[in-house]
C-alpha cells in the first residue's frame, strides 16, 4: 500500500528532490535547536559577563571577558548548598510518597476493580479541570491546621510531599498503562498461588520501569520548579527551596550573581533529563499501543 505524502517518493529520489528535502529538513532542525538552546546560552553568557556589560544596550553576543567570579558568589552569598539541600529533600520525599501510592491506587482500579472504581477515577481525573491556582487556599488551610490531628504542618516539608500525593495525572498515566498489561501473566501468577501484593511486586513493577521512570522525571520536575507554593508554606528562609530562595535573596545580590544562581540551579534537571532520556521516551511511547 502507498503512503500519500505531501512529496512524493519518485520526486525524493531525484537529485533536486534530494537536494531540497535535507535543506529544508536541516533548516528546520536547526531552527527548533536554535529557538530551545539560545536562551540558555544567553543565561549561561550573562553569568560570566561584568555587571556593566549585562546591562549594556545593545546587548552582547558574547561576552569581551569571560568572568567566572559570578559563580563562587553565588555559591556563597546566596547559600545555594542549603537550598539546594532543601530542593532536593522536598522534590525527593514528594517523588517517594507519589510513586509509593499513586502506583498503590492506579494498580487497585486497574487490577482490583473496586466497587464504584470508575466514579472515583472519574473524580480523580474532574480535578484536572481545576485550576491549579484555584486550590491554593483550600490547601494552605489544610496544611495550617491539619484536619482529624490539627497539626501545623507550615515550615515543615510534609506541606510539600503530601499535596504532591494528590495527582491525577500521574495516576491516570500509571493506570493506563496497567490496563495494558498482558492479561495471560497476570492470570499465570494467580493460578501459581500468588497474591495480589505479589504480583504487583513481583510482575507489575518490574514491567513498569518506562512508565515509573516518567512518573519519577514528573514528579520531580514539579517539585523541582515549583515557586507560589513553597513561597506559601515556608516562611522560614533557611527550609526555603532554590526556586524561592533565588527571589527572596536577589534584593541585594547583583545581576551577574543572580543570574549564575540560575545556571548553578537548573544544572540538576538538565543533567537528570540527559542521564535518562532513554527511560524517559521509552515510558511515554510505552502503553501507546498494542502490537
Amino acid at each position: 500500500m502507498s503512503t500519500r505524502t505531501l512529496v512524493s517518493p519518485s520526486v525524493l529520489a531525484r537529485p533536486r528532490g534530494k537536494a531540497a528535502y535535507w535543506t529544508v529538513f536541516t533548516g528546520v532542525v536547526l531552527l527548533f535547536a536554535l529557538a530551545f538552546l539560545f536562551p540558555v546560552y544567553w543565561m549561561v553568557t550573562g553569568a560570566m559577563k561584568s555587571p556593566d556589560e549585562v546591562a549594556r544596550t545593545p546587548p552582547t553576543l558574547v561576552p569581551e571577558r569571560w568572568h567566572t567570579d559570578g559563580f563562587t558568589d553565588a555559591w556563597d552569598l546566596m547559600q545555594l548548598p542549603r537550598h539546594l539541600w532543601n530542593t532536593v529533600v522536598q522534590a525527593a520525599g514528594a517523588w517517594a510518597f507519589q510513586l509509593v501510592l499513586c502506583t498503590a491506587a492506579a494498580y487497585a482500579l486497574s487490577r482490583l476493580r473496586p466497587a464504584f472504581g470508575k466514579v472515583v477515577l472519574g473524580g480523580i481525573l474532574a480535578t484536572l479541570m481545576v485550576p491549579a491556582q484555584a486550590l491554593v487556599v483550600p490547601k494552605y488551610l489544610t496544611v495550617a491546621d491539619l484536619p482529624l490531628i490539627h497539626t501545623n504542618l507550615l515550615n515543615d516539608p510534609l506541606a510539600i510531599w503530601l499535596p504532591a500525593v494528590a495527582n491525577a495525572f500521574n495516576l491516570y498515566l500509571l493506570k493506563r498503562f496497567f490496563d495494558q498489561l498482558p492479561r495471560d501473566v497476570l492470570e499465570a501468577a494467580e493460578i501459581d498461588g500468588a497474591g495480589k501484593l505479589r504480583i504487583l511486586w513481583s510482575i507489575v513493577l518490574p514491567m513498569s520501569r518506562p512508565v515509573l521512570g516518567v512518573v519519577s522525571i514528573f514528579a520531580l520536575v514539579a517539585v523541582w520548579q515549583d515557586f507560589l507554593w513553597p513561597l506559601m508554606v515556608f516562611s522560614d528562609t533557611d527550609k526555603q527551596p532554590i526556586s524561592v530562595a533565588l527571589v527572596q535573596l536577589s534584593a541585594n545580590i547583583q545581576l551577574t550573581v543572580l543570574i549564575a544562581a540560575m545556571v548553578i540551579a537548573s544544572i540538576p534537571m538538565v543533567a537528570l533529563f540527559l542521564v535518562f532520556q532513554r527511560h524517559i521516551i521509552a515510558g511515554i511511547s510505552a502503553g501507546s499501543a498494542k502490537g
